[in-house]
């Protein structure tokens, strides 16, 4: 069934991609054919078993997915990352970096507690340590780069033309409990060490940064529910199981891989994951967006530009900062913007 319901929506994107390209006379650009391409040769070599490919399989397969996303989203919006922002591609991989590294430091061992990781282990990892660490990094750099691009295609493909729905406002006090709740829940796994307090790591940063991303005037999932738009939180939704599966079906195969100790039905697979794992994936889609939303924002719309802040209306369904945008051009998705 679930196979069933891919293939239609596969079969949706596909005929809707069509109809937009005729529209528009737009082309896949070259870089998608060659992230095709890499994708193919990386799996091919793989199963031959070569063992270069086989250790750093997660990276080049995703910087090749990557390719090839960003090519659909260009041939669908005639602008894309990597046509015409790349310069925020290069600072999402970055943010990427860091904030994957703070995951790390969650999972990591404390001191006064010393032993395995908590929650994800690595495997035949190259010995090396400075290697070692490049190829940690670029695999890390590709995770939010794919996930804002597979929510951009979802979103020109499925929610674009969705009209908007009920407005969900919440009282600043309400926010100033969420926030304080998310402090709390990103605290907590910090100091007290178990497995069972996982959902907490892909929940605080929600709770704690988007509400903080709407009071400062910046984009952010509680903004969209005020104006009642949904698309955002769907195609980040939705972007977060597709690339959840991917990630979990291409590590299955790689020789340096990683694999889980989760108390939830943790015997219950599908390749490496537990089943119930894949639902973390969709808050962890929302919360990497709203930790880039912020860590962007400590930048402002262009690097040492100080021309404010960076998607203003007409651009609040897009997932990444416009660092091309019109000078002068200000988010305003807080009506509290004014009184900060």
């Amino acid at each position: 069934m679930l196979l069933l319901h891919l293939m239609l929506y596969s079969k949706a994107m596909a005929e809707e991609m069509n109809s937009r390209s005729r529209q528009y006379g737009r082309r896949v650009p070259m870089y998608g054919y060659a992230g095709i391409a890499v994708i193919i040769v990386a799996e091919t070599l793989l199963f031959a078993g070569n063992q270069v490919i086989g250790r750093w399989f997660t990276a080049i397969v995703w910087t090749g997915y990557i390719l090839f996303i960003d090519s659909l989203v260009y041939r669908l919006k005639g602008s894309s990352l990597i046509a015409s922002g790349r310069a925020e591609l290069l600072i999402i991989a970055v943010i990427s970096i860091v904030c994957w590294w703070l995951f790390e430091f969650y999972n990591a061992p404390r001191f006064w507690q010393p032993g395995p990781e908590i929650w994800w282990h690595y495997h035949n990892l190259e010995p090396n340590p400075f290697v070692r660490r490049a190829g940690y990094d670029w695999a890390f750099a590709t995770i939010f780069p794919a996930l804002f691009e597979t929510a951009e295609l979802i979103n020109l493909v499925l929610f674009k033309s969705r009209r908007p729905g009920r407005a969900i406002t919440l009282r600043r006090p309400i926010m100033y409990l969420l926030i304080g709740a998310g402090a709390v829940s990103a605290l907590v796994p910090l100091l007290v060490i178990s497995a069972y307090l996982v959902p907490l790591v892909w929940l605080a940063y929600i709770l704690m940064l988007d509400p903080i991303n709407y009071l400062r005037g910046w984009p952010s999932i509680t903004g969209d529910l005020a104006k009642g738009n949904y698309r955002r939180l769907a195609s980040l939704l939705l972007a977060g199981l597709i690339c959840g599966v991917l990630w979990e079906f291409w590590n299955y195969w790689a020789i340096s891989k990683w694999t889980y100790t989760v108390p939830y039905l943790g015997n219950i697979k599908l390749f490496e994951m537990p089943v119930l794992g894949f639902l973390g994936f969709l808050p962890f889609a929302i919360e990497c967006w709203a930790m880039y939303i912020f860590s962007r924002s400590l930048l402002g719309s262009r690097l040492g530009s100080g021309n404010g802040l960076a998607l203003h209306d007409d651009s609040i369904d897009e997932f990444w900062i416009a660092t091309e945008a019109p000078s002068g051009t200000v988010a305003q998705s807080s009506p509290l913007r004014a009184h900060l």
